[in-house]
């Protein structure tokens, strides 16, 4: 029995168990479904957030709709304006001939696209504002995105402002304008005048017009330089000192003339004219001081120094004919000068210009108040001891001649003149002429002085006879004997005759006297000849003219015309009785005579020849400074 009872029991226990199992299955099945429900649910949750999450995002950017539809349109004209940016500046980089309009447009479309980026900047930072503050991530699409075009924008901004892109367009300017005025020749009628201004104009209203003026006269003057250089001014670099002579330059003054009216009538006027038309009221003075620049430093300060140079030289005659060459180049440019040295920036040759003209001024002045009293102490000198033209008499008669040409005697009249009104002293009119008149007085008293000197009578004779023959001849037909009178040059062409007359009387006529028939017939009323007589007669008058020629050999008369009238009368009063003598005395003999009639005759037109040939003698005339420096120089000893 309990053992069936246990049997029960187990029975029992089994289905309690088997039961239990059968829950248990039930319940593992019902958990195995709820977790896949789970699962379904938190999905479907995921799917949700993430959905919720799109809802959010495009509420946000429906919040910056409107920002971003007011920078679409700045945006596209932004692009636009960008665009015209780049092919400006390729236009001003590879055609700089229009650089000047090109550059302008640059400028306006740089502003315009720096306000376009200010717009655009402050619409997307209000979208930034807008996406940042609906907590959007940091790596949010469209905040990245709109943050990256800010950045651009701030960018391109910044390289309008900075002044790069400018900058390097006005130095293509600036080399535009460079290129012009190194190409140009502005001497011809047409230059590129409009391109030149514009460019200088441009360049003026970005303040940069100091380059340009810069630019502008570093090229003209090295233009300038070059085109003077090429004029052969070589001679400004002498050297000269207050002990040189004005001959060591006389030669190049003519050129100096030149070249200082070629620099100031087209060289400097056209740079004047030049700066005058790149200039406007605004600006003048800055390109007249560019002006005043080239004028200092293109070389015409060393062309007008050689003035001055001229001026410092010793003080003697020849130097006022030089003088009065540099006033009158000065006078004929003074419209000139004052035409483009007027200005506030010229001052240093304004004041180098009244410097010269006083320097010549009272440089001329001086040596033409002491001409007359340099004359007066030739008198105490000897003459010369050949009986020719003193050196003195053919200086000052040329010398006074050229100083009554126009354009000396006009000129000389207005620098004393000038020169009364300085030292306020009046001006008497025919100055001039009295002075140079009173100075041919003093040469004739200088010649009668040097005659008396002579202890050979018949050498002093043909020292006036020369002399006078000298004035004679060059004072006729010209403005020395206008202002001497046709009376002094006919008395002197008289004298001249005179004097040949004593000369003759006083000479040559005493050797005929030795040829007297007195004593040469045996018998008195006879015709037999004493020959030895005759002989002897002819051997005295040989053995005299032997005498006299060769001492008038060394004399001599310079003037060819005078020469040969000399010798022709010395021909007519000595061969002709010589010859007669010889053959009514000593008939056949002839030959056997020192002289034949024509060896006679031969001789004396060999003399009075000059020591060198006779052009030389006439050049040495008219070489005044050569032959009478000795005379009329102002030495301190003549001083």
């Amino acid at each position: 029995m309990e053992e069936s009872h246990e049997v029960d029991h187990l029975l029992a226990a089994r289905e309690i168990l088997r039961s239990s199992i059968e829950k248990s299955r039930n319940i593992g099945i019902a958990v195995d479904q709820s977790g896949s429900r789970l699962q379904q649910t938190s999905h479907n949750l995921a799917s949700l957030q993430c959905s919720i999450k799109h809802i959010a995002t495009k509420c946000r950017v429906y919040g910056i709709r409107g920002h971003v539809d007011r920078a679409i349109g700045p945006a596209a004209a932004l692009l636009q304006v960008l665009d015209l940016v780049h092919e400006l500046h390729n236009s001003i980089q590879f055609d700089p001939s229009h650089a000047a309009t090109s550059i302008t447009r640059l400028q306006e479309a740089l502003k315009l696209l720096a306000d376009n980026c200010g717009l655009l900047i402050l619409w997307l930072q209000d979208a930034v504002h807008i996406l940042t503050s609906n907590a959007a991530s940091a790596d949010d699409w469209y905040l990245v995105r709109a943050s990256k075009v800010v950045n651009i924008l701030r960018e391109i901004q910044l390289f309008c402002r900075d002044g790069g892109v400018v900058s390097s367009a006005f130095d293509t300017l600036e080399n535009e304008y460079r290129r012009l005025l190194t190409q140009t020749d502005f001497s011809q009628p047409t230059f590129p005048e409009p391109e030149l201004q514009a460019i200088a104009r441009v360049l003026a209203a970005n303040k940069r017009l100091h380059r340009c003026t810069s630019i502008h006269a570093q090229v003209r003057i090295a233009e300038a330089r070059a085109t003077l250089q090429a004029l052969h001014v070589d001679y400004l670099g002498i050297q000269l000192f207050e002990t040189d002579s004005v001959r060591n330059v006389e030669t190049y003054i003519n050129q100096w003339d030149n070249h200082m009216e070629f620099a100031l009538r087209t060289l400097l006027l056209n740079e004047y004219r030049l700066c005058k038309k790149l200039g406007d009221d605004d600006d003048d003075d800055v390109w007249m001081n560019c002006f005043a620049k080239i004028a200092t430093e293109c070389g015409f300060i060393e062309i007008f120094d050689f003035g001055s140079l001229v001026c410092n030289c010793k003080k003697e005659a020849m130097k006022l004919l030089s003088l009065l060459k540099i006033f009158s180049t000065l006078d004929k440019l003074r419209l000139q000068f004052n035409q483009l040295f007027n200005g506030k920036f010229c001052l240093e040759i304004q004041k180098k210009t009244r410097a010269l003209v006083k320097k010549v001024v009272n440089g001329a002045s001086e040596i033409f108040w002491d001409m007359l009293s340099q004359v007066e102490l030739q008198r105490e000198t000897d003459p010369p001891p050949d009986g020719s033209v003193p050196r003195i008499v053919c200086f000052v008669t040329d010398y006074c001649n050229k100083l009554l040409v126009e354009e000396n005697s006009s000129i000389l009249t207005r620098v004393l003149e000038i020169s009364q009104v300085w030292n306020r002293a009046s001006f008497e009119q025919g100055l001039l002429s009295n002075e140079i008149h009173n100075t041919m007085k003093a040469v004739e008293t200088n010649l009668e002085s040097w005659a008396q000197s002579y202890t050979d009578t018949a050498l002093s004779y043909l020292f006036m006879m020369n002399s006078h023959w000298y004035l004679c001849n060059n004072a006729r037909g010209n403005k020395l004997g206008e202002l001497m009178g046709k009376s002094w040059v006919w008395a002197y062409e008289e004298s001249a005759e005179y004097y040949a007359a004593l000369y003759l009387r006083e000479s040559w006529e005493k050797l005929v006297v030795l040829l007297h028939e007195e004593g040469l017939t045996l018998f008195p009323g006879g015709r037999a000849i004493n020959r030895e007589v005759a002989e002897k007669r002819i051997t005295i008058f040989c053995e005299a003219f032997d005498e006299m020629y060769k001492k008038q050999s060394k004399w001599i008369l310079c003037d060819k015309a005078l020469r040969w009238k000399t010798c022709h009368l010395i021909v007519e009063a000595v061969v002709p009785p010589y010859k007669s003598y010889l053959q009514r005395f000593m008939p056949g003999l002839e030959h056997e005579v020192n002289y034949t009639a024509e060896r006679l005759e031969e001789l004396i037109s060999l003399l009075f020849q000059p020591k060198h040939d006779g052009s030389k003698c006439t050049d040495l005339i008219g070489m005044k400074n050569a032959a009478a420096i000795s005379h009329f120089s102002y030495t301190p000893a003549a001083a």
